[in-house]
């Protein structure tokens, strides 16, 4: 199993290119499910997961051919509408093709999902929507079996802001019969991008980005070519590690303007932050300063940026409060943070970081994808060597991140 090896204490400089987002391209590819026609998505990042989905796709009937980071889907042969446990298992994001394949073949079954250990994450409020619609849904040895002849449009409430279950039942209600809304929608950028892709192909999609949307049924969506997002995340993740380290980098082929919170946080700790079109420079003071934070649905500060702020504190001056209020196990970095130095306490759901002068180099354990980035800041920053086992995490969400860290400067290499 991969390891990955850093040896601390060089500030990050240069430049580095930002891919496509993750948690945009997963449901847009599951979007291909909705149309006999080619979807060809562009700026797809190369990751674990999205090749997972793409198997996931392609034993369902769907063509897939790929080149660099251009993917074609084909779904015009859709003959197997089941996603097995086999490559369900690793992937919390596979839950996306029960509405699509619901509203297209008009039954669907897919396996109760895997992925991260970082708290429940329940299938409830998708299988709450379709049901709504018309689906007869049942759970039965571990799959969700889903079975309809045509959805029927519906008003549906989430009983809690859902990223994944907004993504599905939109996706669901696009070929559905009449109008479907849903209220309390999530609002991020990557539920736009997916909104926008789905408009491209034929969609009648209004309200994407604020909490209601409105979705009116079409006969049949086509093919079409849409062009993924930048990643937020990555973006945020190489400005805490430019940071944290004492550097100054510029990031292509991304914008400030899904990362408002992040920037702030990042603004107050000290750090000048500049924003062009498609690039941020950050410039890192010579003193970071502490930031409390509190984690909610976006546009707020975003989860998935908790740990690297986490790492970015334990060196910061003053003390730093967390609070963490969407997931309940996602304080495992912590502990890792703690063998390299840092000074934390956990209470619940609440973290104090304290900074320190220094953090000394040590092996640690990577638990899940963005605690994996939290240790690689640390690492970045930490005298002497630091070495990151099951580096796996890392690979499902960040591309290529060793030769985008040794083009900024950094002493890190994999260790096989």
């Amino acid at each position: 199993m991969d390891k990955l090896l850093i040896e601390g204490g060089v500030p990050l400089r240069g430049e580095a290119g930002i891919s496509g987002a993750k948690n945009a391209a997963l449901p847009i590819l599951c979007a291909a499910l909705l149309a006999r026609e080619p979807l060809t998505l562009t700026n797809v990042p190369k990751l674990n997961d999205v090749g997972t989905m793409l198997k996931l796709l392609a034993q369902m009937g769907v063509k897939v051919s790929r080149d660099g980071a251009t993917v074609t889907l084909d779904a015009a042969e859709l003959n197997n509408p089941v996603a097995p446990y086999e490559l369900v298992k690793t992937m919390r994001a596979s839950i996306l093709v029960l509405g699509p394949l619901t509203a297209r073949a008009g039954e669907a079954r897919v396996s109760l999902p895997g992925g991260c250990a970082i708290g429940a994450r329940p299938v409830d409020q998708h299988i709450k929507g379709l049901t709504a619609m018309g689906a007869e849904v049942n759970v039965e040895h571990g799959y969700v079996h889903a079975k309809v002849t045509r959805l029927k449009g519906a008003r549906l409430f989430t009983d809690m802001v859902t990223v994944t279950g907004t993504e599905n039942l939109m996706m669901a209600a696009c070929l559905a019969d009449g109008e479907t809304v849903i209220e309390n929608a999530a609002r991020e950028p990557e539920v736009v991008d997916l909104a926008n892709c789905l408009v491209s192909m034929g969609a009648q999609i209004s309200g994407a980005g604020s909490d209601v949307i409105r979705i009116r049924g079409v006969d049949r969506l086509h093919g079409t070519t849409h062009r993924i997002m930048p990643d937020r995340i990555e973006t945020g993740t190489y400005l805490c590690a430019a940071a944290a380290s004492g550097g100054a980098v510029r990031l292509t082929g991304t914008s400030t303007s899904y990362l408002d919170a992040v920037i702030d946080k990042l603004m107050d700790a000290g750090c000048e932050i500049q924003g062009e079109r498609d690039a941020i420079n950050l410039k890192a003071p010579q003193q970071l300063q502490a930031v409390s934070l509190r984690t909610s649905p976006y546009p707020a500060f975003p989860t998935d940026m908790q740990a690297q702020f986490m790492a970015l504190n334990t060196i910061a001056d003053g003390t730093a409060i967390i609070r963490e209020t969407i997931f309940e196990n996602r304080f495992m970095h912590a502990v890792e943070l703690i063998r390299l130095g840092a000074n934390i306490k956990i209470d619940g759901n609440t973290a104090v970081v304290k900074g320190v002068a220094k953090l000394d180099g040590a092996t640690v354990m990577a638990t899940d994808l963005r605690a994996s980035a939290s240790l690689v800041i640390a690492g970045l920053v930490a005298q002497g060597e630091t070495l990151i086992e099951r580096i796996y995490h890392l690979d499902r969400g960040y591309e290529r991140l060793e030769q985008k860290l040794l083009a900024l400067g950094a002493r890190v290499r994999r260790v096989k």
